[in-house]
């Protein structure tokens, strides 16, 4: 019997997940990450709802706690970024770093298993050609979370299992309910856990930034209004600026050193190409010279022509075919060929 290890948050997919597994005759060991302290959707509550999906399949399941390795890499990766004017993503980094790679790790080591499967939305397919495993967007275009799978490495896209990533979530449910799961009819969870935990991002950010009053300015220098520190602003917002103008301003500029926001009209705040950092080439080799692609630079973003200009080290460059608004320095941008997720990086700070 083939024995795989599944990642259990105590929501609906995971546990659709396991029981789809199950039902397929594997040998099903749950796993469940204790990343942060208090509630959130991935820890208290959601360990016992993992718990007690595990006695109804008659599966073991184990916690793992990593709440020191979470704080490290997501919380002060995340309050760094903001203080320092970025708006970073932490769900890529929090995937490869602190969910897959100790998952993949524990699973070979502790239970024996060289597999692992999780509940995202997202497929992988081995490509004999070229030797690599490919990683695709899901069937259900509405749930893709292909866009935060961009930085697994081939060895970890080796070792994972999507069970949904042919389903539609309707169907995920149907499947859930079915197999009489007690989260078959739990809520839909936030894409982020720390805003499930806090209430928002700006709650999170409250604990460990303190306000600072500062200008916010145009391009020329202008003053048009205070805020409370630059962290609470992310490039094009619009809302919530407080400041009245002849026309829409939006943000285009974050001075975490001189503490001042920056907002000008929409035409500023586009841009026609950018940098990225950390770039991992995931279901292609690196190529060596330009291609043309089609790239999301933020989750629920379309997928615009861009070509993206290999350089040295682990950068890109990408230029796209038309402008585009809102280019925020910390959020990932991942290029596709139709399905395929050929790569992705972090966008820098231009």
């Amino acid at each position: 019997m083939k024995k795989v290890v599944v990642g259990l948050s105590g929501g609906v997919d995971s546990s659709a997940a396991a029981a789809i597994l199950h039902n397929q005759g594997y040998d099903v060991i749950g796993l469940t990450l204790w990343l942060m302290k208090g509630k959130g959707q991935c820890c208290s509550e959601g360990m016992v709802d993992a718990a007690y999906i595990c006695e109804q399949l008659g599966v073991p399941h184990h916690v793992v706690d990593i709440r020191e390795v979470f704080q490290t890499h997501i919380v002060d990766y995340l309050v760094a970024g903001y203080s320092a004017g970025i708006t970073p993503l932490p769900c890529s980094q929090c995937n490869k770093t602190v969910k897959f790679g100790p998952m993949v790790k524990y699973a070979r080591e502790q239970l024996g298993s060289s597999r692992i499967a999780t509940g995202h939305y997202a497929r992988i397919t081995y490509n004999e050609a070229t030797g690599r495993y490919e990683l695709l967007r899901a069937v259900d275009r509405n749930k893709d979370q292909s866009y935060f799978l961009y930085d697994l490495s081939q060895d970890l896209l080796a070792a994972t299992v999507f069970p949904l990533g042919e389903l539609h979530k309707s169907e995920t449910r149907r499947i859930a309910a079915d197999c009489g799961l007690k989260t078959a009819d739990k809520p839909e969870s936030q894409d982020l856990c720390l805003v499930e935990s806090n209430g928002s991002m700006r709650a999170f950010l409250d604990k460990y930034l303190a306000p600072k009053t500062g200008e916010i300015v145009d391009v020329g220098g202008k003053v048009l209004g205070q805020h409370d520190g630059v962290h609470h602003y992310t490039i094009g917002q619009r809302k919530g600026l407080g400041i009245a103008a002849a026309e829409p301003l939006y943000v285009i500029g974050l001075d975490a050193v001189n503490n001042k926001v920056i907002v000008g009209d929409r035409m500023k705040a586009t841009e026609l190409e950018c940098t990225v950092q950390r770039v991992n080439w995931v279901s292609i080799a690196e190529p060596s010279t330009p291609i043309h692609a089609e790239v999301q630079i933020r989750y629920r973003s379309n997928p615009v022509a861009v070509t993206v200009i290999p350089a040295l080290g682990d950068r890109a460059r990408l230029v796209f075919d038309e402008p585009q608004f809102s280019i925020s320095p910390g959020q990932a941008a991942v290029w596709y060929d139709g399905e395929k997720v050929l790569g992705g990086g972090i966008i820098e700070q231009g």
